[in-house]
């Protein structure tokens, strides 16, 4: 008889066996009035989930045939609960400055408006293995500039991924999100799924970044701890989408993923789209770049890099945890010095029984 182990870390829960996770993911709106395209992805570097193919989120083919495994193969799941949740934070002064040098004491958690009843581990992680995706806007409304965001996209790649370490995959997206490179640590294979993107279509950003989260980073197999990050580099104009934007950052804060977002809206105009990408890097514990000209998009890229350095990850146990599935709110607090600013992911949800 085979094994399945079920271990939930606080706001996530590491399951062994696929089918068993994918069964518990929240269901997006049915797009069955959607005709999704097959899209090819390069060969995984390095052992991960199986490659993808870069499906809008829907419910699965009601016409797909039932399963139907032999006795051996009937999988008997045990489930262990730990009451803890992870959270990576990065810290500023009152100049923007990153700070690095903090301890464990100068930090207050709040979980679900009540102080957590144990911090068991705290770690500056500078150092810790990075998954990457970078999603990139290639609808028509960012032809004009597109060129050159590929080429700063690609430097930030080749500045940020190290061999060996680090895994990154590439998707472009219109209507649809199309995985041009998927996970690897090779920064030239990476740099030509980059510049394969071509622009064209309508845009529909949060089916893309659902579909990172859910079917790319969620799925994707480690060894140990990593961080999480989502480069999205768009206008914020949705126009295509089955899912809504809070049901993106609802996957979003399920897989425990930071999300930057770098508007293409070259003006000092405000614009409705940087308000979108501001909501979508503030929920998750990321930062909105709006840069006014052509060449500040590659600065945004390089404070990104610098940022996913100079980050700290704590580990505590959350006062009267209960695995219900609801949200949870989270609040890291620095204490003994002023002036200082923590940004992290606001909240997370629980596991279900």
């Amino acid at each position: 008889m085979k094994f399945a182990v079920v271990l939930f870390l606080g706001s996530c829960a590491l399951v062994l066996d696929a089918q068993a996770q994918e069964a518990e993911l929240p269901s997006a709106p049915s797009t069955s009035q959607q005709q999704s395209r097959s899209q090819k992805a390069a060969p995984v570097e390095q052992p991960t989930a199986p490659v993808q193919q870069a499906q809008v989120p829907g419910k699965p083919d009601a016409g797909a045939p039932a399963s139907s495994p032999s006795e051996d193969d009937a999988l008997t799941t045990i489930r262990h609960t730990v009451n803890e949740v992870n959270v990576v934070f990065t810290v500023t002064d009152k100049h923007g400055h990153y700070v690095r040098d903090l301890k464990k004491e100068d930090f207050k958690v709040v979980d679900d408006s009540k102080p957590a009843t144990e911090i068991r581990s705290f770690h500056a992680e500078a150092n810790l293995p990075l998954e990457v995706g970078l999603l990139v806007d290639a609808s028509n409304s960012v032809r004009d500039r597109f060129k050159f965001e590929q080429e700063a996209a690609t430097e930030f790649l080749n500045q940020t991924i190290r061999p060996k370490y680090d895994l990154a995959f590439v998707v472009g997206f219109d209507v649809t999100p199309e995985v041009t490179q998927d996970f690897t640590d090779n920064t030239e294979k990476l740099s030509t799924g980059v510049r394969s993107l071509r622009p064209g279509g309508g845009t529909a950003m949060y089916d893309a970044l659902y579909f990172a989260c859910r079917d790319k980073l969620m799925k994707a197999q480690r060894s140990g701890p990593v961080r999480r990050a989502i480069i999205l580099l768009s206008d914020g104009d949705d126009n295509q989408s089955h899912v809504t934007r809070e049901e993106a950052i609802e996957m979003a804060q399920r897989a425990e993923v930071i999300i930057y977002t770098i508007s293409t809206n070259l003006s000092s105009a405000g614009h409705h789209g940087d308000k979108v990408l501001e909501r979508i890097a503030d929920a998750t514990g990321g930062r909105a770049y709006v840069p006014f000209q052509l060449n500040e998009v590659a600065n945004a890229f390089a404070a990104i890099q610098e940022e996913l350095r100079s980050q700290y990850a704590i580990s505590y146990k959350p006062a009267d945890f209960i695995s219900d599935g609801r949200y949870r709110s989270v609040e890291i607090l620095a204490q003994g010095q002023k002036g200082l600013r923590v940004r992290s992911r606001h909240g997370y949800y629980a596991p279900s029984q």
